[in-house]
């Protein structure tokens, strides 16, 4: 489909004339983000969050790879290369340690934004099956480069951490344990689980970069979805990502990274956990040991098994652990309502907030101290969860009758008539209509 406002690429510098001849790389660029590249013209502020997520793997990256210019990957000088050499001794090194420990944190909150965005607008059904399962890879390659950075400071929590979590793998038969120690190099996290760790820490972002490039280049092919889960039908349906797009985009980001600016100079280590600030200690168990807020959710799930039937109970949490993320890849075929977004299924919206109450409670579950009440709503929480993708998901799908869909998404934006007579990029007045934008 071509548009009349796109216009083709022409470079006016005489080096860039150069360039573009023997590698159109600013043109590949400007197809890609740039005035010739056409975007729905209703996108609503819930899709800024996969610009931020690139924004702070760039953060993370930057930030790491001076970190990993002072860090000593040894049991004897880890914990002192953090928390002295790095926090006093190099230069703003305390702002480069807290803003790669928050800008952690920071992008994996706007990447499960990003997510329940996803699930709640349907952006897993055709022809966007490949763009999901590239970001859900995507996901699992962040669970596991925050595992092992959560590692490295080789305090109390971290050591602690990786003995709990790696010993889940030993919970398999017959090849647990073989397992485990081909992870950690022996039986306890030491020297050889540490170099490991570190080495794929420092390795892993970059194939999340990777990663990103297909996952955005999957997405150019059918274009951004949008809140009405309506087809691209006209020109008018559509803007050019710049400049629109781009100051949408760019205020959004600068109002996030403000908010991460704070929490990294006023309460660096208010999402962090004290105990970590102490020397890790073989011979010393922590009272409480949790792994990072972001992966409370699904420490939850795994904790939920506590009688052993036919398997283990832990078998049985590991199992159900994977299970929770990898469902996600089936979510194309799990849910096969024709239409998209959640704004006109009226009983699907429902069970969707019910799953993020859900996700909360568990959250909450897997950062508390254990107890009887606790893991009974553990449990509760881990069953509904699954309930929701395998039960309630393909019912809804069947028996909902959904609302009526605007005729274009320049309809739902534009009001109806008014949509034939404005020109891009001009909102019309508005004309009664019943038609939403979601």
């Amino acid at each position: 489909m071509s548009f009349s406002w796109a216009k083709p690429y022409e470079p006016k510098n005489p080096f860039m004339r150069w360039l573009d001849e023997r590698l159109p790389l600013p043109r590949l660029v400007y197809g890609a983000i740039g005035g010739g590249y056409p975007v729905p013209r209703n996108l609503n502020y819930f899709w800024n969050f996969g610009v931020l997520a690139g924004i702070f793997l760039t953060v993370q990256i930057v930030t790491g790879i001076v970190l990993a210019m002072h860090y000593y990957a040894t049991t004897d000088g880890a914990f002192t290369s953090v928390n002295q050499l790095i926090m006093r001794d190099v230069n703003a090194g305390w702002l480069l340690r807290y803003a790669h420990m928050n800008g952690a944190s920071f992008f994996f909150l706007v990447t499960y934004i990003h997510i329940f965005r996803g699930l709640y607008y349907g952006s897993y059904k055709a022809p966007r099956e490949l763009v999901w399962m590239l970001g859900l890879v995507i996901y699992l390659l962040m669970m596991a480069t925050g595992f092992m950075g959560y590692v490295l400071p080789w305090g109390q929590m971290s050591y602690w951490g990786a003995q709990v979590i790696t010993g889940f793998f030993s919970a398999f038969p017959i090849i647990g344990e073989p397992l485990r120690v081909f992870l950690l190099g022996g039986y306890a996290p030491d020297q050889a689980a540490l170099t490991r760790f570190f080495s794929l820490h420092y390795l892993l972002p970059f194939v999340i970069a990777g990663v990103v490039i297909l996952h955005i280049w999957a997405l150019h092919i059918p274009g951004s979805g949008n809140p009405t889960g309506v087809d691209v039908k006209s020109e008018k349906d559509t803007l050019p990502f710049h400049p629109f797009y781009t100051a949408k985009d760019g205020w959004f980001a600068a109002a996030m990274l403000l908010a991460y600016c704070l929490v990294t100079f006023f309460v660096p280590n208010y999402l962090g956990h004290p105990d970590n600030y102490i020397q890790a200690n073989p011979l010393a168990t922590p009272a409480h040991i949790v792994p990072e807020w972001y992966f409370w959710p699904f420490y939850a799930i795994l904790r939920s098994f506590t009688v052993d039937f036919i398997l283990p109970a832990k078998l049985w949490g590991v199992l159900a652990m994977f299970a929770s993320i990898l469902l996600l890849f089936f979510l194309p075929w799990l849910d096969k309502s024709p239409v998209r977004s959640g704004s006109y299924r009226p009983v699907f919206k429902r069970f969707f907030w019910l799953l993020v109450i859900d996700v909360f409670i568990l959250g909450y579950i897997g950062g508390a101290p254990i107890n009887w009440w606790r893991v009974a709503l553990g449990q509760a929480a881990a069953a509904y969860y699954f309930i929701h993708f395998l039960v309630i998901l393909p019912l809804v799908s069947a028996f909902e009758t959904p609302l009526p869909l605007p005729t274009s998404i320049s309809d739902s934006v534009l009001h109806g008539e008014a949509a034939e007579a404005a020109p891009v990029g001009q909102k019309a007045p508005r004309r009664g209509s019943t038609a939403t934008a979601g």
